[in-house]
């Protein structure tokens, strides 16, 4: 059988003893609970681990990734992880990040048939349809997969202001601003795209819920 994993234990091993050298106490404080202000919704390409981007330590962020960091509203997983964040754990920020060289992307562009993950890739497409005009004048392939990128992390920031979730938590008072961000895997380098939102004046009209007052 392959060894190849072994070389995860042992960096495993490592790890615990590396921290516990810093600090004797670090993983019965980590056991006592979390309480993290992110929730980062990233993609699953394993060039983009959230923690190591942001040198951030564990317990500071929550995480969920998929293919090409997509908000489906009927994504089951995706509004479990969204609602427990938010209600449960009380994040104050919810970030999307998108990375420059997306294989997702890339794949939506394009006519080819993958498999199943051809109907996860129909949301990136959507995307593509509704801003055709500008992609298609954009003669590089390269930096209209960029800017494709740009755009859908646009949108999945949109979808999660359209949650009820999201929309709760704002009803209620609480402090919650959600973002969107690239990565550069050529520069390691994140990039705020202009798409915050923390309240829902910022959505249309038809997409705000009315909530009773408690």
């Amino acid at each position: 059988m392959d060894k190849a994993y072994q070389k995860l234990i042992d960096g495993n091993r490592r790890f615990s003893l590396e921290k516990r050298f810093e600090d004797p106490e670090y993983f019965k404080k980590l056991s006592l609970g979390q309480k993290p202000d992110y929730l980062w919704i990233g993609c699953s390409d394993s060039r983009v681990p959230a923690n190591e981007v942001t040198s951030t330590e564990s317990g500071e962020m929550f995480v969920h990734r998929n293919i090409a960091n997509l908000v489906v509203h009927t994504d089951v997983n995706l509004m479990s992880v969204l609602e427990y964040a938010v209600t449960v754990l009380g994040v104050k920020h919810i970030i999307v990040c998108g990375h420059y060289g997306c294989g997702g992307v890339r794949a939506a562009m394009g006519n080819g048939s993958y498999g199943l993950v051809d109907n996860w890739l129909r949301n990136i497409k959507d995307v593509y349809q509704k801003h055709v005009v500008e992609l298609e004048a954009i003669t590089d392939e390269d930096k209209r997969a960029d800017r494709l990128t740009e755009l859908n992390v646009i949108e999945q920031v949109q979808h999660l202001a359209k949650t009820k979730i999201v929309q709760g938590a704002w009803a209620n008072g609480k402090q919650l601003a959600v973002h969107g961000w690239v990565y550069g895997l050529n520069s390691g380098l994140i990039t705020e795209l202009k798409a915050v939102y923390d309240d829902k004046g910022d959505i249309e009209p038809i997409y705000r819920y009315e909530f009773s007052k408690q």
